[in-house]
């Protein structure tokens, strides 16, 4: 593991991108209490496909034609919602 600075990050920010290729982890300080860990972006950290991105929309939207919604109507039946998920 490798621990900069945000400065020494930016002076030398293609060798540290390197170094994260290679399989070193990079921990980036900012302030006293802020750090930052860079790794790679793999396959599975991709977004979706478009093709996926609208079938979803598609099927979503099909959902609501159903009346499969949750309708919400102040902020505590808000809260109540996200404390269920």
């Amino acid at each position: 593991m490798v621990i900069v600075s945000s400065r020494e990050f930016r002076s030398k920010q293609k060798s540290y991108l390197d170094k994260v290729d290679e399989g070193v982890e990079v921990v980036i300080t900012r302030g006293k209490n802020r750090s930052y860990r860079i790794i790679p972006v793999t396959g599975d950290d991709t977004l979706m496909s478009k093709a996926d991105f609208f079938a979803k929309i598609d099927k979503a939207l099909e959902e609501a034609e159903q009346g499969k919604v949750t309708r919400i109507n102040s902020e505590e039946e808000l809260s109540v919602f996200f404390d269920s998920l």
